[in-house]
């Protein structure tokens, strides 16, 4: 990750103090990311963004991009972040077929447990909140549809992942037919 970046160590200056614990540290930059960075497929944007510098210097991306400059953020900050990944339905229906759904997950030291977040951003049916005791994600995983949640935290970006974001020059034709389906 590119947390040494200027643009990430101002925007960490900015988001963090050193009275601050840990898990206000994760909740803040979790809120940050979700709230303050756009999902680009949610504004129809076609600029595709992937590093965490890139991301937070034109405010949007989509989950996987996301979740790179969250990451970066925390792990600016000491936090370990890992990344994880869900099989969601693209659309609403199995036929539109599906996609790999990113997500971190915040080891938090101070409980000696990871908690997963996703900061991919809240919209008329997404209530993706930051929560110590329960999972609060962006998207339920059902099963019954082929959906999937892989139980791995990887310590990098999947390749998968970073490889569509690396080839790809428009965001809407990218995410309609382009998003691996699996890991």
């Amino acid at each position: 990750m590119n947390y040494s970046k200027p643009i990430i160590k101002r925007k960490a200056d900015e988001l963090f103090n050193p009275a601050q614990t840990e898990i206000e540290k994760a909740k803040v930059s979790f809120e940050f990311v979700r709230d303050e960075i756009a999902h680009s497929w949610d504004i129809q944007s076609k600029r595709v963004t992937c590093h965490a510098s890139e991301v937070l210097d034109v405010q949007e991306g989509i989950c996987y991009a996301k979740s790179h400059l969250l990451a970066s953020l925390l792990r600016s900050q000491g936090i370990p972040t890992g990344f994880c990944y869900q099989r969601l339905m693209l659309f609403d229906t199995p036929d539109k077929g599906y996609c790999i759904h990113a997500l971190n997950a915040i080891y938090l030291k101070s409980l000696n447990k990871w908690i997963r977040v996703d900061a991919r951003g809240n919209k008329k049916g997404v209530d993706a909140q930051f929560s110590m005791e329960e999972e609060k994600l962006a998207f339920p995983v059902n099963e019954g549809l082929d959906e999937k949640d892989y139980p791995v935290i990887y310590t990098k970006p999947h390749p998968k992942t970073v490889a569509v974001l690396e080839e790809h020059t428009n965001t809407l034709e990218m995410y309609i037919n382009h998003l691996p389906d699996s890991l």
